[in-house]
């Protein structure tokens, strides 16, 4: 008989919420696999696409790809924080973002360009679409998110499975990374007056360096 599967944690409401979520370890495994299928599915799908706009156009319009599974913890704090039942169809059917890929682009025309050929694809089912380049997040944060259903074919039954998907540009990228750094690891009540104002202008100076890189290559493009 299966093990209740309990985390070694001194934090004993995490224990008692772990074994909520995850009946036994074999459903922890099972879990974890159904997801860590899902984003190499996807991430299968993407270097197909990215390898064959190369032999057809000489552009890789992905830069590079990254993704994560949601810990045990942040699963549970987020059914926690949504007033949910912690258990795994709770899960399943409630976060978006258990599995998460973020594609980085070369330009701005390539974010769209990979979403169009992902939404071609007629088992790629889209459940959501937030575009934060269009419309720039509050605090000056660019992305396309996209959630994302996608089918997990198993050996006795097929799952669909939801996949969150962040397409940016390189430079997006590089001013995510460096606001989460400043603005999360730092006591938020420390950080000296005008930070805030300062970041949003230098995702606004950066959002204008991106429009004039793609611009410049679609001038080299023209010219060739």
């Amino acid at each position: 008989m299966d093990k209740t599967f309990v985390p070694i944690r001194t934090d004993v409401v995490l224990q008692n919420e772990t074994a909520q979520l995850y009946r036994s370890y074999q459903d922890f495994l099972q879990f974890e696999h159904l997801y860590s299928s899902a984003v190499r599915e996807i991430q299968t799908r993407l270097e197909v696409l990215n390898e064959e706009f190369s032999v057809r156009y000489d552009h890789n319009p992905i830069h590079h790809v990254e993704s994560r599974l949601k810990s045990t913890g942040s699963i549970i704090e987020k059914l926690r924080r949504k007033g949910l039942e912690i258990s795994m169809e709770s899960a399943k059917k409630n976060i978006n973002d258990i599995a998460g890929i973020r594609v980085v682009c070369c330009y701005i025309d390539d974010v769209y360009r990979v979403e169009e050929m992902l939404l071609r694809q007629s088992d790629m089912e889209l459940v959501k679409r937030q575009d934060y380049i269009e419309t720039p997040n509050y605090n000056g944060y660019r992305s396309l998110h996209l959630d994302l259903r996608v089918p997990i074919y198993l050996s006795d039954r097929t799952e669909s499975v939801l996949v969150e998907v962040q397409l940016r540009t390189v430079a997006m990228d590089f001013w995510a990374s460096l606001e989460h750094d400043i603005r999360y690891k730092k006591d938020k009540a420390a950080l000296p007056t005008g930070i805030n104002e300062q970041m949003f202008a230098c995702a606004d100076e950066i959002a204008d360096i991106d429009r004039k890189m793609q611009d410049m290559y679609h001038r080299i493009q023209a010219a060739e």
